[in-house]
């Protein structure tokens, strides 16, 4: 790497409780030459409730793939920028991918910062298993949704979703067609704000809240993943289990063993 290439942090933002932004993503964020805003307006409003004034580039998931060489070219060539979303951290269901993947490759550092996002607190708090997990965002809005929830119907990990509020009621709907109505889930909204909330319970359970309750805020789902049902035993035509029936024919060997035992 060059000595005089600048460098590329990934700064999280709150996803709504201002508390939650980190000393650390401050000080990035006063010392970067340039930061690079999904929204100029949004983050903005971050800056300026932190007292931080900073030159502002918009980046976004419509303008990335025309402005992101120019970007590598000014951080090889010494800068030093801030990428920032609407709120979260970039990159997760948020532009980013595409910046980090070419600075990268043309030897940039890029140093990603811990901080907020929507579905860990989601995860953790939804009582269901967090060890593993699988997470999907949002889904595909027309074109192949129900073709990824046909393939994710048996994936035994818990799956993790993103969707916004008009949406929630036909994902639900579509997970008790696909993965039965009795499917855990835990469904959070306004994750960090002020109505915070979390519905937990079967499929068809939280679909009937909903239902009632019209969606507010963003959502993160949180879905149990695929256990398999327990293998009934065999049983004959009497109903009793198999292992109450005639005994299996006794292989050569343990007829061997019989001859001899009886002539002892």
């Amino acid at each position: 790497m060059a000595l005089n290439m600048g460098t590329l942090f990934v700064v999280p933002t709150p996803v709504g409780n201002m508390e939650d932004i980190t000393a650390r993503a401050l000080r990035v964020l006063r010392e970067a030459d340039l930061v690079l805003a999904e929204d100029t307006r949004t983050s903005g409003n971050l800056l300026r409730h932190f007292d931080i004034h900073r030159p502002m580039l918009s980046f976004h998931k419509f303008n990335e793939h025309q402005t992101v060489a120019n970007i590598v070219a000014r951080l090889m060539g010494g800068e030093r920028m801030a990428l920032v979303s609407d709120a979260g951290t970039p990159g997760i269901s948020d532009p980013g991918f595409l910046l980090v993947r070419e600075a990268a490759k043309a030897g940039v550092e890029v140093v990603t910062l811990p901080g907020a996002t929507a579905f860990v607190p989601a995860l953790v708090s939804s009582g269901l298993p967090c060890d593993r997990f699988a997470f999907e965002g949002f889904l595909p809005q027309k074109k192949g949704r129900q073709t990824r929830l046909d393939e994710l119907r048996c994936e035994p990990r818990t799956l993790v979703f993103y969707e916004s509020p008009h949406r929630v009621v036909r994902l639900l709907e579509q997970l008790a067609e696909t993965f039965g109505p009795e499917r855990p889930v835990s469904v959070s909204r306004e994750i960090s704000k002020l109505h915070e909330e979390h519905v937990r319970g079967s499929v068809a359970d939280v679909l009937d809240h909903f239902r009632q309750e019209e969606p507010r805020g963003e959502f993160v789902i949180i879905v149990g993943g695929y256990t398999a049902p327990a293998e009934k035993p065999e049983t004959n035509e009497a109903g009793a289990p198999a292992a109450e029936q005639a005994p299996r024919p006794l292989s050569k060997y343990q007829r061997k063993q019989l001859i001899k035992e009886s002539k002892l």
